[in-house]
């Protein structure tokens, strides 16, 4: 597994992590026992960087991941590293209310979630989306609290536009800034990205196969579970989902010509795009796992990014990435 180092204050990680979420919630029912043999299957090739957050499941992440760490080998449990998002507030029945950046309240979040993994640190804590009512400069400043008291290593970001980022690397050193990044959600190259590397900022990069739609194996024909949250994303409806699978089936010559998966071919197109991103893969079973494990196998030269780039021009997706009300959230779209 190479390595690489997110930023250049954050921590030495895989050059591949794996973003837990599906695992508990949004993406339909998980087999819990499949979920944890994933998480071995994944530090036992060598990924460290394990990516959750508090309100995946409403805790059940951090304690799916504890019980994975905790039924791990002592070698693999002591190279794993926990990024955590917090702040999203959820009803009972599973919405989302907003967002909490109170200095308190991350505190507090935080108490909640060494708890759930069982350990004295957080290895990366960020606020899931910006607390509009809360000045960035606060949120940023307790967590920076939090790594003086050593109950967290680094302080990352989520979603953040190019000021939000200037401010709060004004505040304390930030590790690396979680944002979707994928062959179809290119709207961090503009400012976002040029920022990052201006402050020395690393991109842990999600959604890389884009839920699954330029995984090569979502069709037309799926029907999706009612607690699948896919069911509300702009590019999986009507014709945006056949323009989108349109892509994925030009992406899929390239990938054939390359003896790789669809999968495999994305996500190395991302890694391609720097030594600073660390793409985040959304596999829920080994089977899908193994398959991520390939894409770095694949070597994409000038000419292969090139094709690429005119079977998915920047800009072709169909739809948003989230519906408006959770766009709205988003300061990276500002």
């Amino acid at each position: 597994m190479r390595t690489t180092t997110l930023g250049t204050t954050g921590p030495q990680t895989s050059a591949l992590g794996l973003g837990c979420m599906g695992m508990s919630a949004l993406y339909g029912d998980a087999d819990r026992a499949e979920s944890i043999a994933t998480i071995h299957a994944a530090l036992e090739a060598g990924i460290t960087l394990l990516d959750t957050g508090d309100f995946y499941g409403m805790g059940h992440n951090e304690l799916l991941i504890n019980e994975a760490l905790r039924t791990a080998p002592a070698a693999h449990r002591e190279q794993a590293l926990t990024s955590v998002k917090f702040g999203a507030l959820r009803t009972v029945e599973g919405g989302f209310t907003g967002y909490d950046g109170r200095p308190d309240a991350v505190k507090n979040f935080a108490a909640y979630s060494l708890q759930r993994l069982g350990t004295d640190h957080i290895d990366i804590y960020r606020i899931a989306r910006v607390d509009p009512d809360v000045p960035i400069e606060e949120t940023v400043g307790a967590i920076a609290e939090l790594v003086e008291s050593g109950h967290v290593r680094h302080i990352g970001l989520s979603e953040v536009g190019a000021g939000t980022l200037r401010r709060a690397a004004a505040v304390a050193p930030i590790s690396d800034l979680q944002i979707e990044y994928s062959l179809i959600s290119r709207g961090i190259e503009a400012e976002i990205l040029p920022a990052a590397r201006e402050l020395g900022i690393g991109i842990t990069a999600y959604g890389v196969l884009s839920r699954g739609l330029i995984s090569g194996h979502f069709t037309r024909e799926r029907k999706l579970a009612a607690n699948d949250f896919r069911g509300m994303s702009p590019r999986f409806q009507g014709e945006n989902l056949d323009r989108n699978l349109g892509l994925v089936d030009a992406l899929r010559k390239i990938a054939e010509q390359k003896g790789a998966t669809v999968a495999q071919t994305a996500i190395a197109w991302v890694a391609a795009q720097g030594t600073d991103i660390v793409p985040l893969v959304g596999a829920r079973t080994r089977t899908r796992l193994a398959e991520s494990l390939g894409s770095l196998d694949v070597t994409l030269d000038a000419a292969d990014l090139a094709a690429i780039a005119e079977a998915v021009p920047a800009g072709a997706a169909a739809g948003e990435r989230y519906p408006a009300n959770q766009m709205a959230h988003l300061d990276s779209e500002r």
